[in-house]
């Protein structure tokens, strides 16, 4: 059985609220990865612009101010969560990423888990660019 899952971890060099800021902020989310209203209030419904992809409807479902949130991703389509936990590193902050949920049973379960294992990593790494930015 394959792993329906992508968990990755990153370091930034940026201290924890900013980083939490680039993963709950409507502004900074869109320069890295997609348009979408997000909040960090359990029950917030947001949309996600993903341009070819097309909208995807999001649910936060848990929060924890500060240090980690996971939303529903793609309702009634993939039905997916993602979970974003920060942990402050010395001067750092390390975010654990995982997206699980998908369905390998179906074709468009196994091809997005194909899709966004290979597309993650690089748009985590993108979140280094907008905090750089910022500061």
């Amino acid at each position: 059985m394959t792993e329906n899952a992508i968990r990755l971890e990153r370091r930034f060099p940026h201290p924890s609220a900013a980083v939490w800021d680039a993963l709950t902020t409507p502004e900074l989310l869109a320069r890295w990865w997609a348009p979408g209203d997000i909040a960090p209030v359990v029950g917030h419904r947001f949309t996600m612009d993903m341009g070819s992809w097309g909208q995807q409807q999001c649910e936060v479902l848990t929060v924890d101010p500060g240090t980690s949130i996971s939303f529903l991703f793609s309702e009634g389509m993939l039905d997916t969560t993602i979970t974003w936990r920060l942990e402050s590193d010395g001067d750092g902050t390390v975010l654990h990423h995982e997206h699980a949920g998908f369905r390998l049973d179906t074709p468009m379960g196994k091809q997005a888990l194909e899709g966004m294992g290979n597309g993650w990593p690089g748009l985590l790494t993108r979140i280094d660019g907008v905090l750089a930015g910022a500061s």
